[in-house]
């Protein structure tokens, strides 16, 4: 148990050092290829550059027609999709150094709703429910490429990304704002969402932030107040779709 609290807490100082001052070395490019739905002769790729303060964020990319229904997902890290993460959750405060089982409703909520319940039991993913209706692969370590020819028919839709980090507290989102909530807790900023909509005449879209999701997942709502949140806003530097 004594090695279990002293991993803990230098996950925790790692953390903390890194408040809104974190760099990484943005060279190599990892290429994700989904071509197993061939439903268009068009390729679409969304390409991530990530920012400084990219450190294993959980992330999601999905499709919604304009008026904001869900429609499909592209891609999604395993670990959410999965309930299973790296560190093992074995408490609101003990994570131990080995991969199994945790639950994050606060860590990407806003998809997390949106999607609806996964087989009528669970909004979040587990173990037992984990949400397999998109390709889904470990974070990058390094800048990220994912191509699809699974793309929609339709001539206007909407493609949005949600991401979130644990930890990456800031003055605002300190760690006393939500003393008894445990979600919070591994949460901190909340997940920062970004959009943009697709058109049959461009080619090439950059996706900007539209607001932040619930920061205990209690809810799918959209904060729109993006003013408190500093390193939470720099997980990527672009994110940038391609059609041709």
């Amino acid at each position: 148990m004594k090695k279990n609290v002293i991993f803990i807490i230098l996950i925790i100082n790692a953390f903390a050092l890194t408040f809104c001052k974190t760099s990484v070395n943005n060279s190599e490019v990892i290429v994700y290829k989904d071509y197993i739905k061939l439903k268009s002769n068009s390729k679409l790729t969304i390409n991530l550059v990530k920012g400084k303060a990219y450190n294993h964020p959980s992330f999601v990319i999905w499709q919604e027609d304009l008026e904001g229904n869900y429609q499909k997902t592209y891609f999604i890290t395993k670990s959410y999709a999965s309930g299973i993460f790296e560190f093992q959750m074995q408490s609101d405060s003990i994570w131990l150094n080995k991969k199994g089982e945790s639950y994050q409703p606060a860590a990407l909520p806003y998809w997390t709703y949106k999607k609806g319940l996964i087989n009528n039991k669970t909004f979040v993913p587990t173990k037992e429910n984990p949400f397999v209706d998109a390709y889904s692969g470990a974070t990058p370590k390094n800048n990220f490429v994912f191509e699809t020819l699974n793309i929609s028919k339709i001539k206007k839709y909407r493609i949005l990304l949600e991401v979130n980090q644990t930890w990456d507290w800031n003055k605002f989102w300190n760690n006393s704002k939500f003393p008894n909530n445990n979600a919070y807790k591994h949460s901190a900023q909340p997940s920062v969402i970004y959009a943009v909509t697709i058109n049959e005449k461009d080619s090439v879209y950059l996706l900007n932030p539209i607001g932040h999701g619930n920061p205990t997942g209690e809810n799918g709502n959209l904060y729109t107040n993006l003013s408190t949140l500093c390193s939470a806003k720099e997980i990527f530097n672009s994110i940038k779709i391609e059609i041709k």
